[in-house]
């Protein structure tokens, strides 16, 4: 959105984690208010003719309906948390939020140049979004305490992290899948 600018691109005016995104990481999107290349945003308009909120939480009209049915479905990143990431910034406050994020992003960045056999890039950005930090840490911890973890192969790696978040995904009621 022209002349709409962000400080925090970590995290969207619309409160997606964008520092999990895949699109993001990759370089494939400067996010909301993150300059050149800004694709137009609906919520950035309003954000700038109503007072430049720094998230759309802050705006006495959130929800709006701009957020009918936004959660729905994903785009290249999930909304499954979207709501309740924000809650936890506001529970947090700002900086320890962040300071979460980019432990995430940490262990995003392990499980993909460690664990990644090829083909669970998106499963794992997925994982680390929607999964407790707490949870995610304790999975690489115990993959990476396995005896022969320095010895083994990003596939070999993967069957045995990839069943763990699995299994802890059940457990937490979550889905690892883009809804489309």
């Amino acid at each position: 959105m022209k002349g709409f600018v962000r400080e925090n691109q970590l995290v969207g005016l619309c409160g997606l984690s964008c520092g999990l995104c895949s699109m993001k990481i990759g370089g494939y999107c400067p996010g909301c208010g993150g300059g050149k290349g800004n694709q137009s945003c609906a919520m950035a308009k309003c954000s700038m003719e109503r007072g430049n909120f720094a998230y759309c939480m802050e705006c006495s009209d959130y929800p709006c309906e701009k957020y009918e049915d936004f959660d729905q479905w994903d785009s290249f990143i999930t909304h499954q948390n979207r709501e309740k990431d924000m809650s936890r910034l506001l529970e947090l406050g700002e900086e320890a939020y962040i300071t979460e994020i980019m432990e995430k992003r940490k262990l995003l960045e392990t499980l993909l140049t460690e664990c990644n056999g090829g083909r669970k890039k998106t499963f794992y950005f997925l994982a680390v979004n929607l999964l407790p930090v707490s949870v995610s840490r304790e999975i690489l911890k115990q993959g990476q305490g396995c005896e022969v973890w320095t010895e083994m192969s990003p596939k070999e790696r993967e069957n045995i992290i990839v069943p763990l978040l699995q299994k802890e995904a059940k457990t937490c009621d979550v889905e690892l899948k883009l809804r489309k």
